[in-house]
C-alpha cells in the first residue's frame, strides 16, 4: 500500500509523465491543425488544445502515449470541440461587438456642467416676470393656463411673457457662446 511519506502517488507521477509527453510531442502540431479550424483565433485555438489534452488525461488509462494513435485521436476530439463550439455559438443570439462602442465619443458631463451654468446666469438675466413664466411653463411642466393662474395673470399674458422671455433667453446663451 503506498504512503504519503512515499512520495508522489506511483499513478499521480504516471499522468504527469504522460501528460508531459503527450504535451511535448502532440501540442504543437495540434495548435496548428486547430488554428486553420478556428480561422486564426489563437485564443480559441489554445482553449480547444487545451481541452482536448484534459480530455486526453481524463482518458490516459485507456490511452498509450507511445502509440502512433494518439494524434489521430486528439485530431478527432478537436475538431469535435470546435463543431461543438461553432453549434453553441449558433444556437444562442449572437453577442455584439463592443468596439463600436469605443470609438463613439462619451458625452462629457463638463460640457453639460458649463451649458447649466450659462443657462443659469442668462435666465438670472431676464426680468422677474420673464424668469417666472419660463420657470412655470417650462421647468415646471405647466400649461398656460395652468401657469396664468399659479402666477395670477391673464392667459394671454403668460402667452407674451413666454415669447420674450425666449428670445431674451436666446440672446443671451448666444452672447455667451451657446447654440440655442
Amino acid at each position: 500500500m503506498w504512503h504519503p511519506k512515499e512520495g508522489p502517488h506511483p499513478k499521480i507521477q504516471q499522468d504527469e509523465e504522460f501528460m508531459q509527453v503527450l504535451y511535448r510531442e502532440h501540442a504543437g502540431p495540434l495548435h496548428t491543425y486547430v488554428l486553420r479550424l478556428v480561422g486564426g483565433d489563437r485564443h480559441h485555438a489554445e482553449d480547444v488544445v487545451q481541452e482536448a489534452l484534459v480530455r486526453a488525461w481524463r482518458y490516459a488509462d485507456q490511452l498509450n502515449p507511445a502509440a502512433r494513435s494518439i494524434r489521430p485521436w486528439l485530431v478527432t476530439v478537436a475538431r469535435r470541440i470546435v463543431i461543438d463550439s461553432h453549434r453553441s455559438r449558433q444556437a444562442r443570439p449572437q453577442e455584439t461587438d463592443s468596439s463600436a462602442l469605443e470609438l463613439m465619443p462619451a458625452e462629457d458631463e463638463i460640457d453639460n456642467a458649463l451649458s447649466v451654468m450659462m443657462i443659469s446666469e442668462a435666465m438670472n438675466d431676464l426680468s422677474d416676470a420673464h424668469r417666472e413664466v419660463l420657470i412655470a411653463t417650462y421647468f415646471k411642466g405647466r400649461t398656460v393656463n395652468e401657469a396664468a393662474d399659479e402666477l395670477g395673470v391673464p392667459v394671454g399674458t403668460v402667452k407674451s411673457r413666454v415669447f420674450y422671455s425666449l428670445r431674451s433667453l436666446k440672446l443671451a446663451l448666444e452672447e455667451r457662446g451657446l447654440e440655442a
